[in-house]
């Protein structure tokens, strides 16, 4: 079985955050924004401000045979975690994977 590798979006709403929820993620608010963004396999979460969403970036190895249920459910849990290892957690996630043997780059021409 072969492996293939997945890039995945996720997106989701914080859960309602208390005071000091609130506060945490707004420290480190800097450390979390759009230029932080990296597909990797333990992902990445970035967020704005204005605390009402986050995006979570990964990577998920799969076999060939893997559902995309079974991709997107993996980055799921992946970014749930992520979350909760900020100190809120979450609620609606939605996700989207392309398959990086279907990426095509060509360079540009001169």
């Amino acid at each position: 079985m072969a492996d293939k590798a997945y890039q995945v979006i996720v997106r989701g709403r914080f859960a309602p955050l208390d005071a000091g929820q609130r506060a945490a993620l707004l420290a480190r608010a800097d450390e979390h924004d759009v230029f932080a963004a990296r597909f990797t396999e333990e992902g990445t979460v970035t967020y704005e401000r204005s605390l009402l969403g986050f995006t979570f970036r990964c990577v998920v190895r799969a076999t060939a045979e893997d559902a995309a249920e079974v991709v997107t459910g993996r980055a799921e849990a992946l970014a749930a975690a992520a979350v909760r290892g900020l100190g809120a957690d979450h609620g609606d996630l939605t996700s989207v994977a392309t398959d990086l043997d279907s990426i095509k780059v060509r360079p540009r021409g001169r």
